[in-house]
């Protein structure tokens, strides 16, 4: 829990997952849940392509990964000067 943060997919066969904390941990690192099938996600590293899927360790979809998606972690100014079209959404 280092401050870092990943962005998956969360289409798999089909189905959009709806993906949130376990309230579980391991080796410091949230284990995720779906609620459609109630099944625990967790990343692990794959020292083939040097990525980190998020792999269903228990449930319905035991094995199967969710691919990482490039992402940038900014800060609002930064993002908003070399994006100056972006739209967004209040909360």
């Amino acid at each position: 829990m280092v401050g870092l943060g990943v962005v998956y997919t969360r289409t798999i066969q089909d189905s959009v997952l709806t993906l949130s904390a376990s309230g579980w941990t391991y080796n410091n690192v949230f284990v995720l849940y779906d609620y459609q099938t109630e099944s625990l996600w967790y990343p692990m590293t794959d020292q083939v392509n040097f990525t980190t899927p998020l792999v269903c360790v228990s449930g319905f979809f035991a094995d199967e990964k969710l691919a990482e998606i490039p992402s940038t972690k900014t800060i609002w100014q930064a993002w908003k000067s070399s994006q100056p079209n972006t739209k967004f959404m209040k909360p």
